[in-house]
Protein backbone atom coordinates (compact mmCIF):
# COMPACT_ATOMS: atom_id res chain seq x y z
CA UNK A 1 0.00 0.00 0.00
CA UNK A 2 1.40 3.43 -1.14
CA UNK A 3 1.54 5.99 1.87
CA UNK A 4 -1.01 8.66 1.96
CA UNK A 5 -2.43 11.33 4.20
CA UNK A 6 -4.53 10.74 7.33
CA UNK A 7 -2.55 6.74 7.09
CA UNK A 8 -0.47 5.85 10.62
CA UNK A 9 3.10 6.04 9.61
CA UNK A 10 5.95 4.29 11.81
CA UNK A 11 9.12 4.86 10.54
CA UNK A 12 13.18 4.41 11.74
CA UNK A 13 15.28 7.65 10.81
CA UNK A 14 18.20 8.86 11.88
CA UNK A 15 19.17 12.97 11.33
CA UNK A 16 22.06 14.55 10.43
CA UNK A 17 23.30 17.74 10.52
CA UNK A 18 24.73 19.15 7.11
CA UNK A 19 28.57 18.30 8.41
CA UNK A 20 27.32 14.74 9.13
CA UNK A 21 26.66 15.26 12.99
CA UNK A 22 24.35 13.16 14.47
CA UNK A 23 21.36 15.13 16.21
CA UNK A 24 18.97 12.24 17.04
CA UNK A 25 17.69 8.68 15.67
CA UNK A 26 15.28 6.29 16.07
CA UNK A 27 17.52 3.27 15.34
CA UNK A 28 18.21 0.47 18.20
CA UNK A 29 14.92 2.22 19.96
CA UNK A 30 11.15 2.40 19.33
CA UNK A 31 10.23 3.58 15.07
CA UNK A 32 8.67 7.15 15.18
CA UNK A 33 4.57 6.93 15.08
CA UNK A 34 2.73 9.25 13.42
CA UNK A 35 -0.21 10.47 11.02
CA UNK A 36 0.66 11.86 8.14
CA UNK A 37 -0.53 14.84 6.55
CA UNK A 38 -1.17 16.41 10.52
CA UNK A 39 1.68 18.57 11.29
CA UNK A 40 3.04 15.67 13.81
CA UNK A 41 6.40 15.83 11.87
CA UNK A 42 8.28 18.71 9.81
CA UNK A 43 6.38 19.09 6.25
CA UNK A 44 9.66 18.05 4.53
CA UNK A 45 9.52 14.74 5.83
CA UNK A 46 5.63 14.25 5.35
CA UNK A 47 6.11 15.36 1.54
CA UNK A 48 9.35 12.21 1.17
CA UNK A 49 6.93 9.88 2.55
CA UNK A 50 4.07 10.02 -0.01
CA UNK A 51 3.58 7.60 -2.66
CA UNK A 52 6.52 5.38 -0.30
CA UNK A 53 5.83 2.07 0.55
CA UNK A 54 6.72 -0.31 3.82
CA UNK A 55 10.45 -1.28 3.53
CA UNK A 56 11.26 1.60 1.72
CA UNK A 57 14.85 2.96 2.46
CA UNK A 58 15.73 6.70 1.26
CA UNK A 59 17.95 9.67 2.09
CA UNK A 60 16.35 13.20 2.26
CA UNK A 61 18.03 16.84 2.37
CA UNK A 62 15.51 18.97 3.82
CA UNK A 63 15.90 22.97 3.80
CA UNK A 64 15.11 24.64 6.84
CA UNK A 65 11.68 25.97 5.17
CA UNK A 66 10.39 22.90 5.30
CA UNK A 67 12.16 21.79 8.46
CA UNK A 68 11.92 24.23 11.62
CA UNK A 69 11.83 27.07 9.63
CA UNK A 70 14.31 30.26 9.37
CA UNK A 71 15.39 31.26 12.31
CA UNK A 72 14.11 34.97 13.50
CA UNK A 73 16.04 37.54 15.00
CA UNK A 74 13.03 39.09 16.66
CA UNK A 75 12.80 35.62 18.61
CA UNK A 76 16.01 36.84 20.73
CA UNK A 77 15.05 38.48 23.40
CA UNK A 78 16.84 40.28 26.26
CA UNK A 79 14.88 40.08 29.77
CA UNK A 80 15.65 40.95 33.28
CA UNK A 81 17.38 38.42 35.20
CA UNK A 82 15.11 39.40 38.18
CA UNK A 83 11.87 38.08 36.21
CA UNK A 84 13.19 34.14 37.22
CA UNK A 85 12.63 33.35 41.19
CA UNK A 86 14.97 29.96 40.12
CA UNK A 87 18.18 31.41 38.70
CA UNK A 88 19.98 28.09 39.25
CA UNK A 89 18.05 26.59 35.94
CA UNK A 90 20.22 29.61 34.25
CA UNK A 91 22.67 28.48 31.90
CA UNK A 92 23.64 28.36 29.09
CA UNK A 93 22.21 25.87 26.66
CA UNK A 94 19.78 25.72 29.17
CA UNK A 95 15.95 25.17 27.65
CA UNK A 96 13.39 26.66 29.76
CA UNK A 97 9.15 27.06 29.44
CA UNK A 98 8.29 30.33 29.91
CA UNK A 99 4.24 31.10 30.13
CA UNK A 100 3.68 33.96 27.34
CA UNK A 101 0.37 35.40 26.41
CA UNK A 102 0.64 33.02 23.25
CA UNK A 103 0.45 30.33 26.20
CA UNK A 104 3.70 28.08 27.01
CA UNK A 105 6.82 28.57 24.62
CA UNK A 106 10.03 26.96 25.19
CA UNK A 107 13.24 29.33 24.86
CA UNK A 108 16.95 28.67 24.91
CA UNK A 109 19.60 30.57 27.33
CA UNK A 110 21.93 31.86 25.32
CA UNK A 111 23.47 33.95 27.58
CA UNK A 112 23.39 34.86 31.35
CA UNK A 113 24.38 38.48 32.58
CA UNK A 114 25.07 40.00 36.00
CA UNK A 115 21.49 42.05 35.60
CA UNK A 116 19.92 40.62 32.01
CA UNK A 117 19.36 37.08 30.77
CA UNK A 118 19.02 36.69 26.74
CA UNK A 119 17.12 34.04 25.44
CA UNK A 120 16.11 32.82 21.84
CA UNK A 121 12.25 31.74 21.50
CA UNK A 122 13.56 29.90 17.88
CA UNK A 123 13.38 25.96 17.42
CA UNK A 124 17.19 24.86 18.32
CA UNK A 125 17.30 23.00 14.76
CA UNK A 126 15.95 26.39 13.02
CA UNK A 127 17.83 27.44 10.19
CA UNK A 128 19.53 24.47 10.05
CA UNK A 129 19.24 21.98 5.86
CA UNK A 130 18.85 18.81 7.95
CA UNK A 131 19.38 15.45 6.47
CA UNK A 132 17.35 12.19 6.83
CA UNK A 133 18.00 8.11 6.84
CA UNK A 134 14.69 6.92 6.69
CA UNK A 135 13.18 3.29 6.50
CA UNK A 136 9.42 3.25 6.41
CA UNK A 137 8.96 0.30 8.88
CA UNK A 138 4.74 -0.09 9.13
CA UNK A 139 1.90 1.91 7.80
CA UNK A 140 -2.21 1.28 8.58
CA UNK A 141 -5.43 3.02 7.70
CA UNK A 142 -6.02 5.34 10.78
CA UNK A 143 -8.61 5.10 13.16
CA UNK A 144 -11.80 7.70 12.93
CA UNK A 145 -10.90 8.48 16.26
CA UNK A 146 -7.19 9.59 15.20
CA UNK A 147 -8.55 11.63 12.39
CA UNK A 148 -10.82 13.45 14.78
CA UNK A 149 -8.11 13.80 17.20
CA UNK A 150 -5.41 14.26 14.95
CA UNK A 151 -2.79 12.23 16.04
CA UNK A 152 -1.99 8.69 15.95
CA UNK A 153 -2.86 5.95 19.10
CA UNK A 154 -0.70 3.43 20.15
CA UNK A 155 -1.35 -0.44 18.17
CA UNK A 156 0.75 -0.12 15.19
CA UNK A 157 0.55 -3.13 12.78
CA UNK A 158 3.89 -4.35 11.72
Amino acid sequence: MEIDNDQVVSIHYTLKGVEGDLIDSSVGGEPLMFLLGHGQVISGLESELLGRKVGDKFQIEIPPEDAYGIAEDEAVITVPISVFEDRSLLEEGAQLELDTEGGPTVVTVVKVGEEDVVLDGNHPLAGMTLNFDVEVIATREATAEELEQGHAHDGMVH
